[in-house]
């Protein structure tokens, strides 16, 4: 699932405006109306409120990954109960927003349209899609923004890249391969079944788009 700023404008300004988004992925992800006064606060390791840890909770969705970008967010989901996506969705959108607006003191739509839902069938996709959302962040590092470009080897350094998505907190990446950042929002049994060492995974598949430098040598 993907949305965007409306007219490309950034919908996250600063790492705070990060927290409340992933926080909002764990409050609203409950069959329950959210608590308008809910508090959070940001621990080194994940998201911790006295609240939100007291109460039984009765999820819509799965959440299997995520990423955040300047002015768009992606999310891999699989639904619990009937309806839980487009309601889970519709309390996240909504609730950021309402947010986003009172804080930076603005009115009127934040994100571009409804969100956009891409069903995964076959195989392929499966196994491609976890990479690609995690693979995002490398838009922002000099030498690397054409990973998707595999063939046209569009990426300078593995070890950079790799070393650039293991400081990048905005994902579900770290979570996947072994650095707890925010387990409480993930459900990684699925995928983890799958591909077994994440991080190897991510390495071989960056590696079919490093640059030949011998090649450019002889050129």
């Amino acid at each position: 699932m993907l949305n965007r700023g409306v007219d490309g404008r950034n919908i996250f300004i600063e790492d705070r405006d990060r927290v409340r988004f992933v926080h909002n992925l764990y409050e609203f992800n409950d069959v329950a109306p959210a608590n308008p006064n809910f508090g959070y606060h940001f621990k080194s390791m994940d998201i911790v409120s006295p609240y939100i840890e007291k109460r039984k909770r009765e999820r819509l969705v799965r959440i299997h990954g995520w990423c955040l970008m300047k002015n768009h967010y992606h999310l891999l989901l699989s639904e619990i109960i009937e309806g839980g996506l487009s309601l889970f969705i519709r309390k996240l959108n909504v609730g950021y927003a309402k947010s986003f607006n009172e804080k930076y003191e603005r009115v009127g739509t934040l994100f571009q349209s409804r969100t956009k839902k891409i069903l995964i069938e076959h195989d392929a996709h499966f196994l491609y899609i976890l990479h690609y959302i995690h693979l995002n962040p490398l838009d922002y590092l000099k030498g690397a923004s054409g990973w998707r470009e595999r063939d046209k080897r569009g990426v300078k350094s593995v070890s950079n890249s790799l070393k650039y998505l293991n400081e990048y907190r905005w994902s579900s990446y770290l979570d996947y391969v072994g650095k707890k950042n925010f387990p409480s929002i993930l459900t990684t049994e699925l995928f983890k079944e799958s591909f077994g060492d994440y991080q190897r995974e991510i390495k071989e598949y960056l590696s079919d788009a490093e640059i030949d430098l011998t090649e450019l040598r002889l050129e």
